[in-house]
């Protein structure tokens, strides 16, 4: 490979990166290999993708595309460990059961991104569990307590008095030896996985192998614009949700924060991101720029078909004041609250959530709005609406 096709791919490479590390062992690798082995891991601790999760996998479709060998591990073994990465206490460990039934659930929703005939998807308990208790104690004896501290919830952790199990510190140490047994040349993860993927390379070099080069992905900010999307802050958006909810929730991001889910979201070139921030500077309504976000990613994990239809939709019910057609039905019992009935309809998560909204003034029945958590509703058919896009026909009987 030329020293210009290096220079084309590296741009890619680095598009929307937080790190590369280090850069110079990649662009060696680059010029000697021709079969790069690119690895990924995740653990199935929950049964969704949201769009948070797909920064990394965009990142690994494009190395894929460059003809590199792509590991998809699903982390089985981990899993019922516990990873306490970016929290302060220790995420619980699975069970067997649940492990397997969220990695089914992982496999079908990676191959929205993936190509499954270019991809070896691989599970840690096939070499995790062959090391046995000696194998766990070689292992253990290769890094220092110290070092383990150097990982920042430890630290803190421990600076805080707060309890840190002997478990948790096996768990950067079992990430690092799927490196060693897969034979890694460029391990992807977010940035609040750096010390795991550090710990890869220093696992390499002490089995005498080439050490992976690292690339950490910025973690995507949630509907809120603050915190990172994840489920446990309602700020996500599900790769399985309907094309109609995932253009409102897309079409409801800030101007400022379209431009980040570009960089990490978007399939476009840097260039062609760079040419519609241009336009934006020059005048083009930012508003026709993230149609064009929405309508790649709801065409990517359903159709172009139902892109342009949820596109049509959001025109309608936001400029015209319709009603979707595909809105749920539910029948429920008449002697339910009122937050009890938007819990069951899946207009709210939560009956408390349900309240909040209430009083935020965000409900409407039948296009009237109603601020009592308590009022009450009787026999006969109902159009509720929680918010701008959340609608259900509800039979109350």
């Amino acid at each position: 490979m030329n020293d210009n096709d290096i220079s084309v791919k590296l741009k890619e490479i680095k598009k929307g990166i937080e790190e590369l590390l280090p850069e110079v062992e990649l662009i060696n690798k680059l010029k000697q290999k021709k079969k790069l082995v690119v690895k990924l891991g995740a653990d199935p601790t929950a049964p969704d993708l949201h769009l948070g999760h797909t920064v990394v996998l965009n990142k690994l479709k494009l190395l894929q595309d460059f003809g590199y060998t792509v590991k998809f591990l699903i982390g089985d073994f981990t899993a019922m460990v516990g990873d306490p990465t970016g929290k302060n206490v220790t995420r619980p460990p699975l069970t067997r059961e649940q492990v397997l039934e969220n990695a089914k659930t992982y496999e079908k929703q990676i191959f929205k991104i993936l190509d499954p005939s270019k991809t070896d998807v691989v599970f840690n308990s096939e070499w995790l569990t062959a090391l046995g208790a000696e194998g766990m104690l070689r292992l253990s004896s290769s890094q220092t307590v110290a070092r383990m501290l150097e990982r920042d919830d430890f630290k803190k952790r421990y600076q805080e008095g707060t309890a840190i199990s002997i478990h948790e510190f096996l768990y950067p140490l079992l990430q690092g030896y799927d490196s060693v047994a897969l034979e890694a040349d460029i391990e992807i993860g977010g940035t609040d996985q750096k010390f795991n993927l550090l710990m890869g390379r220093e696992l390499q070099k002490h089995n005498s192998k080439e050490p992976q080069v690292i690339l950490t992905m910025p973690l995507l900010i949630g509907l809120d614009g603050v915190k990172k999307m994840s489920k446990s802050a309602n700020n996500y958006i599900g790769i399985d949700e309907s094309p109609n909810d995932m253009f409102g929730k897309l079409m409801s991001i800030s101007d400022e924060l379209m431009w980040q889910y570009f960089d990490l979201l978007s399939f476009k070139s840097t260039e062609e991101i760079s040419k519609l921030r241009s336009a934006v500077i020059a005048g083009k309504n930012p508003k026709d720029v993230k149609v064009l976000l929405a309508k790649e990613i709801i065409a990517r994990f359903h159709s172009e078909e139902e892109a342009d239809k949820a596109e049509l939709n959001f025109i309608d019910q936001f400029k015209k004041g319709k009603i979707p057609d595909d809105i749920q039905e539910f029948k429920l019992n008449l002697n339910l609250t009122m937050p009890q009935i938007l819990k069951l309809s899946n207009l709210c998560q939560s009956t408390s959530e349900a309240m909040r909204m209430i009083k935020q003034g965000a409900l409407k029945i039948d296009g009237e709005k109603i601020a009592s958590t308590t009022a009450s509703l009787e026999k006969g058919e109902y159009v509720i609406q929680v918010g701008k896009r959340k609608f259900a026909k509800v039979f109350l009987s």
